[in-house]
């Protein structure tokens, strides 16, 4: 959290923007100037501030995440390229489903689809839904066009279409609440002026915000504003790989077992309509999980 301190120093009085963060179990302190008095556009500066702060902390740190992960992607054979986007689309699908209450253990997952072998006495809707995002991941890979409303429709369609008809591919009409959350998500009347403005903004930023940060953003934007009756986790969590994928960057998987700090940290994020929060979390567990690309 950034915030604002005032000095005194004889008799005169000045601005510094302060942010405080734990680094290696210590507290570290950044501080920038503002003046003798406030600026009026002191919001903005504090976007630059934390800006700048994630561009020293975070930013060099992810660019040499994707150069050594381009680099060993180029010294694997196609077959063996093939084989590890096919184990991460399995251990994508196993989480994100799992994530939003999939039966499906992740064996039963891994052999329905390396296998095609179905699970006994398991909900079909659980089994076609894992199919089903395996291959819209594989489609959402596959797109040459950028992230648009067509997109997230046509994904969230495919994804649906044979488990839950009446709303896949659907702008949702009715309001929805969730299960053990404090944040109410938006109404229905407000939903499709806030996925225009969405897009208006990553057209805004797409070329100017680094990748990581970008896909983290595009992530909370569009779950907060939750605009289908039912997975806007899981076309959140494709569009933030679309993201990183489409910029060369290794993909985040979120284990069902972090799901507690995940939805910690969208949650308080958007009570407190706090970019930042989740952003702090997103970065952690992007590097925790890439640090082998280090």
């Amino acid at each position: 959290m950034v915030a604002i301190r005032k000095k005194t120093i004889s008799k005169q009085t000045y601005y510094y923007l302060e942010h405080s963060f734990r680094e290696r179990g210590r507290v570290e302190k950044k501080e920038k100037y503002l003046g003798k008095s406030l600026p009026q556009n002191i919001e903005e500066l504090k976007k630059q501030f934390i800006s700048e702060i994630y561009r020293e902390k975070w930013f060099g740190l992810f660019d040499r995440i994707k150069e050594e992960y381009m680099a060993q992607e180029k010294m694997l054979p196609p077959s063996a390229q093939e084989k590890e986007l096919e184990n991460f689309a399995i251990k994508f699908t196993y989480d994100t489903n799992r994530i939003e209450g999939s039966t499906l253990t992740f064996r039963e997952t891994s052999l329905l689809l390396e296998k095609g072998i179905t699970p006994n006495a398991k909900p079909l809707r659980d089994v076609k839904e894992a199919e089903a995002h395996r291959s819209v991941f594989y489609e959402v890979l596959d797109c040459k066009k950028d992230l648009s409303l067509d997109l997230i429709l046509y994904s969230h369609k495919k994804l649906f279409e044979d488990t839950k008809k009446d709303i896949a591919g659907k702008i949702r009409q009715h309001q929805v609440t969730i299960a053990g959350s404090k944040f109410t998500p938006s109404f229905p009347a407000e939903i499709y002026p806030l996925l225009m403005e969405l897009f208006r903004w990553y057209r805004k930023n797409k070329d100017k915000m680094h990748p990581v940060e970008l896909a983290a953003l595009v992530h909370l934007k569009l779950v907060t504003i939750h605009p289908f009756a039912d997975g806007n986790g899981r076309i959140s969590r494709l569009m933030m790989n679309f993201i990183l994928n489409k910029h060369g960057f290794p993909m985040l998987n979120i284990p069902y077992e972090k799901r507690a700090g995940y939805y910690s940290a969208l949650e308080r994020s958007q009570i407190k309509k706090d970019e930042m929060i989740f952003l702090q979390w997103f970065f952690k567990r992007y590097l925790k999980e890439n640090t082998r690309h280090l």
